[in-house]
């Protein structure tokens, strides 16, 4: 694939998280403004994650039929205006629709991009590992930005800004032409040939792992500024410092990917992927009632391991299926990852409001974690023959 292409596929999963976090990141800030509660106000983001989900499977499939290229041209200049009208939204209601139409062009993106950067066999879980910080360096990106437009212009401006951002990224996307690299005969026959042995067993793992860890990736992803600007509330920082804060360790964790993803490419998967999701449910059960930089620390070490399982899933995918499948098998994948997702908004909101708080999020966290675990159980201990000899 060209590399500016790829380098653009790579920068579109950075805008795909950080404009779907942008509105949770300053809900806190809007209900001030309003005078309404935080959990009220974060409901407002419930229909652009279900969208998110939603929306998944007609995208992987119009991808598969009808051209990926053409899908991606739509994904940066829809995301890009649904996110302006965001910014010029002035009611309730106007405001709750342009964040669910931000949601429909949001879903474009991963059946369709990381099916994308997934083909041509090679070092699979390299490319979607780096794929995957980029789209970590948007959840980190979205606390920052979000705590200093709030403190110097307004949170409307980061979604105008952004928006053109995107529109400016669609016409430059639309203007370079296809160039794929040419693929080796075991490359086609991964890529094209039926799929692995073993992939009823493998899909059926990753949609348990993908519903279940969507769960606790949304949960942190969303909760984590609040939850530190609770945790951190003597130390009397600003919002622009807490965002900083969660930031950092967004964009630490993130690089998480790049290290299993080169390790799954040189070593067995499964045990990889029981270490990930059982350090998961430790570090989570750890983190329930820890304060200050103790709780700084949690986080890091909780998103390290929930950053460095997306690689894995995606790349069983890319080994188990076929190219010409991979569109619409990643797109049932993310529909069961944001379908979850989307129940977490309102769930947060319930349980800061009413249900014991982040202590209880943490421990559902840790219980999924561990449940996961127990499913990873079921892969197949070596990789595909066809995978072999691609790589």
């Amino acid at each position: 694939m060209n590399s500016r292409r790829l380098l653009l596929l790579n920068l579109g999963h950075a805008l795909d998280h950080l404009f779907m976090l942008l509105f949770p990141a300053v809900a806190a800030l809007a209900a001030a403004d309003i005078g309404d509660s935080y959990g009220s106000v974060l409901v407002l983001a419930t229909g652009s994650f279900i969208a998110f989900g939603a929306c998944s499977l007609p995208a992987g499939w119009l991808g598969d039929r009808w051209g990926r290229e053409r899908m991606m041209s739509i994904f940066f200049t829809g995301i890009g205006g649904a996110s302006i009208l965001t910014g010029l939204a002035d009611s309730y209601w106007h405001l709750a629709a342009s964040l669910t139409l931000l949601g429909v062009f949001a879903a474009i993106y991963h059946p369709v991009g990381i099916a994308m950067v997934a083909k041509g066999g090679g070092n699979v879980g390299r490319r979607l590992g780096v794929n995957g910080v980029w789209g970590n360096m948007g959840v980190a990106a979205s606390a920052l930005a979000i705590g200093a437009f709030a403190d110097f212009a307004g949170w409307r401006a980061a979604f105008f800004l952004l928006g053109a951002v995107s529109i400016c990224a669609g016409l430059y996307w639309s203007r370079l032409g296809a160039s794929p690299a040419p693929e080796s005969a075991a490359t086609k026959s991964a890529d094209h040939g039926p799929p692995a042995l073993g992939w009823q067993r493998v899909l059926l793992v990753i949609g348990i792992s993908a519903a279940i860890g969507g769960f606790i990736f949304n949960a942190m992803t969303v909760a984590l500024p609040k939850v530190l600007d609770d945790r951190l509330a003597g130390f009397a920082f600003s919002a622009t410092e807490i965002g900083a804060i969660a930031s950092a360790v967004y964009a630490a964790a993130a690089f998480s990917q790049i290290v299993v993803g080169r390790a799954i490419d040189r070593h067995a998967i499964k045990p990889i992927f029981l270490a990930v999701t059982a350090g998961q449910a430790a570090a989570l059960f750890i983190a329930v009632n820890l304060d200050g930089w103790a709780m700084v620390a949690a986080s890091a070490a909780v998103m390290v391991l929930v950053f460095g399982q997306i690689p894995i899933n995606d790349t069983l995918v890319a080994r188990y299926t076929p190219d010409r499948w991979r569109g619409r098998v990643y797109a049932v994948k993310y529909v069961l990852t944001f379908t979850v997702s989307a129940a977490v908004v309102p769930g947060l909101s319930w349980l800061y409001d009413e249900g014991g708080g982040f202590p209880a999020m943490f421990l559902t966290g840790a219980a999924a974690a561990a449940i996961i675990t127990a499913t990873v159980m079921l892969l197949p201990g070596r990789r595909p023959a066809t995978v072999a000899a691609a790589e």
